[in-house]
């Protein structure tokens, strides 16, 4: 056999060996798995974010801090079929209620700050903005399309238990949410009540929503309210489902 083989062939174990001391070394110096729940949700913060602050992408939502009610019922959602997206429902589909609902107080109760709003390159039209500001904050009783800030709080941030905020969402998440529940891949537990909103949206005044509630900033203090406000004079009273607690009766 030539030289040059021989030494060629010698290199590549030499190579060979020290990047095995090295994967040796690397696992001999990491930290012991702890078989905590903060340890095992690191598997959603591969899409979500650190801590569940959101995906760079826009599609992957914040998780850190919404109600764990509204987490428990998404989570049931994939498992159970009522939203379609193949990558969270092998993510679940073998889940039991107890171990989703630690999963979703676990991320509810990170408290961890937001971005600042992205501004878009062109800024929206200021009648489309105004249009979506009046639709958010009072609704329009003409066509019984309640103000988002009936379920979502008067800050938006969610209401306790399970109804999330509405803040710090990227537009390409809150127009495809829209369109998910128009579409019917996305639904909730009967009665759905979202649904019954959305289909009264025109394309338009859902853009205007949209448009307005990504540009306005987080409040300091963005814990969801521990109840949704009085129900105003005159708007419609949305009667929406919700799964029981495991081991509460159905």
């Amino acid at each position: 056999m030539p030289p040059s083989i021989t030494l060629r062939r010698h290199a590549r174990a030499w190579l060979l060996a020290g990047a095995m001391l090295a994967c040796f070394g690397a696992a001999a110096a990491a930290k012991p798995f702890e078989d905590s729940i903060a340890q095992r949700a690191q598997a959603c913060t591969f899409c979500h974010g650190e801590q569940g602050r959101a995906g760079p992408d826009g599609y992957y939502p914040r998780l850190a801090g919404k109600p764990a009610g509204y987490l428990y019922h998404q989570l049931l959602n994939f498992r159970d079929g009522r939203r379609h997206y193949g990558l969270m429902t092998r993510m679940v589909d073998v889940l039991s209620d107890a171990y989703l609902l630690e999963i979703a107080e676990y991320f509810a109760a990170l408290d961890v700050p937001y971005a600042p709003p992205a501004r878009p390159a062109t800024p929206p039209p200021e009648p489309l903005l105004a249009r979506g500001r009046e639709l958010v904050q009072h609704g329009n009783p003409a066509m019984r399309l309640p103000a988002c800030v009936q379920c979502h709080g008067e800050r938006l941030t969610g209401a306790l238990p399970a109804v999330p905020g509405l803040l710090g969402l990227p537009p390409d998440y809150l127009m495809a949410q829209l369109g998910g529940w128009r579409t019917g891949q996305r639904r909730a537990h009967e009665p759905d009540c979202m649904a019954s909103v959305v289909r009264r949206l025109s394309d338009r005044d859902a853009h205007a929503i949209v448009s307005w509630l990504a540009l306005q900033p987080v409040p300091a203090d963005a814990r969801p309210a521990p109840h949704a406000p009085p129900l105003p004079p005159g708007a419609p009273d949305l009667k929406c489902g919700a799964a029981p607690r495991p081991g509460a009766a159905r």
